[in-house]
């Protein structure tokens, strides 16, 4: 962990229903694992069967700010839904509405230094869950824990005003990939994402989108620094600014499907 990243170790973060979805497609051979030998499959929950006991904590309006709602984290058949309304907060100037871990049957998993970990599941974003100018991540690494910066974050962000999705290591602000929002809106895709746990530069990370047959991106990223202490923790779900200045704010949902945790062995 270099001097950055240890000042930022307690830092804090700054900065519809399913009627009408295109049927769940098929997932593609080319989203297999690359080396099926060495990948050990750890958690491969069902929202219909395991429910919200897939996943090792909720963080669903945890301000209580929009208690007449109801949960904003529920399953629909066999997707998680997350939903997000504008009014929504967790604290003054921010919007959470999160999972994190991986839970497999009274335990979880956990992913330490120089452990090598991939997870897989098809997602779905709607055209209301908008790129923003200030910070929208659907997927972050974590040490767990209050007060701890992100390791990795999957972003919908805007660059000079075009809507897109990104791959971070958030510090010190590495771009692994960036490719254009438009064509995941209103579609299934399939997401792959791949951390080597490693401190200074011994980490690594792989991240691809793919959409039926297309691959719509594939990068890997070397020699970074991907661990903070403890271990590293994902978490899935709608965590966004404010601070927007593009009026992409809406109320939105994402669904997340077929997810899947398996370990380099």
């Amino acid at each position: 962990m270099n001097t950055s990243r240890r000042a930022l170790l307690n830092a804090a973060v700054g900065g519809v229903a399913a009627a009408g979805l295109p049927a769940l497609s098929a997932l593609p051979a080319s989203a297999a694992p690359a080396r099926a030998a060495d990948w050990q499959l750890k958690w491969s929950p069902s929202a219909s069967r395991d429910g919200l006991r897939a996943f090792e904590t909720l963080e669903d309006d945890r301000a209580d700010s929009h208690t007449s709602y109801g949960p904003h984290i529920t399953t629909e058949g066999d997707n998680f839904r997350f939903t997000m309304h504008t009014r929504d907060r967790d604290g003054s100037d921010r919007q959470r509405q999160e999972v994190t871990g991986c839970r497999s049957g009274n335990s979880f998993l956990r992913w330490r230094q120089g452990e090598t970990w991939r997870v897989s599941y098809a997602m779905y974003i709607p055209s209301s869950l908008k790129a923003t100018t200030t910070f929208t991540h659907i997927m972050q690494m974590k040490q767990p824990g209050a007060g701890s910066a992100p390791i990795v974050v999957q972003s919908l962000r805007r660059d000079g005003g075009e809507q897109t999705i990104e791959l971070k290591i958030f510090e010190p602000n590495i771009l692994v990939g960036r490719t254009a929002l438009a064509p995941l809106h209103n579609n299934w895709v399939d997401v792959d994402f791949e951390i080597t746990i490693g401190n200074g530069s011994a980490g690594a990370v792989r991240w691809a989108i793919r959409k039926g047959g297309t691959t719509l991106i594939d990068k890997t990223r070397k020699g970074v620094d991907t661990f903070l202490a403890d271990r590293v923790r994902p978490k899935w779900g709608i965590y966004r600014s404010l601070g927007d200045s593009s009026g992409s704010l809406q109320d939105c949902y994402l669904l997340l499907s077929r997810m899947r945790g398996y370990q380099l062995v």
